[in-house]
């Protein structure tokens, strides 16, 4: 029998997309590290041209910048860190109510990434709160391994050039958060 217990926090990431990105983005950053604290990572504005899916809300040209913050987050947070960002997308939305942003966080960890949304699909798992988790990547091999639904722009080299650089960060901030080893939990020294 497996005995119930908390995974390892994971790396907070989170998806900004926008045609206004260079107006919104200083207001964003700063609800999202109000919320989450400081971002760590703020990757370069980025063509989000894989896709029109966006386009008729959102409007074009499309681009998307990625955040990760410095703060770990327990795994169970995902659900509550998606509603936050859906009050960003509405503070921030035209006076008619239509989005002017999408933002999309999600968990890394060191064996996958998982985004966070509002919709039902085959291969998402519900977490509560309305929310479901999208098994986007999972880090197998040395790299970032695509499924059969992962969004192009996420199976994009630079992407997941991105995203290792951001994994990289993590398990630094594991081995910090572990703390030198204890003396006597060292393992004994081989005799000579």
């Amino acid at each position: 029998m497996s005995a119930p217990r908390e995974p390892l926090p994971a790396k907070l990431v989170c998806s900004v997309l926008s045609a206004a990105l260079p107006e919104l983005w200083p207001g964003i950053v700063a609800a999202l590290e109000e919320r989450f604290g400081p971002a760590e990572v703020a990757c370069p504005v980025m063509p989000f041209d894989r896709t029109d899916y966006y386009d008729a809300e959102l409007g074009t040209p499309l681009s998307r910048r990625l955040l990760a913050f410095a703060r770990l987050l327990p795994q169970g947070g995902l659900a509550a860190a998606k509603r936050f960002t859906n009050t960003l997308e509405a503070r921030f939305a035209r006076p008619d109510g239509r989005r002017r942003v999408n933002l999309d966080p999600g968990l890394l960890t060191q064996e996958r990434l998982v985004l966070a949304t509002g919709k039902n699909f085959t291969h998402r798992v519900y977490l509560g709160q309305g929310i479901f988790g999208d098994l986007t990547l999972v880090f197998r091999a040395g790299s970032w391994q695509t499924l059969p639904w992962t969004f192009p722009d996420y199976a994009a080299p630079d992407m997941r050039d991105i995203l290792t650089d951001i994994r990289r960060r993590y398990r630094r901030d594991l081995r910090e958060a572990a703390g030198p080893r204890h003396p006597l939990k060292e393992p004994p020294c081989p005799k000579a």
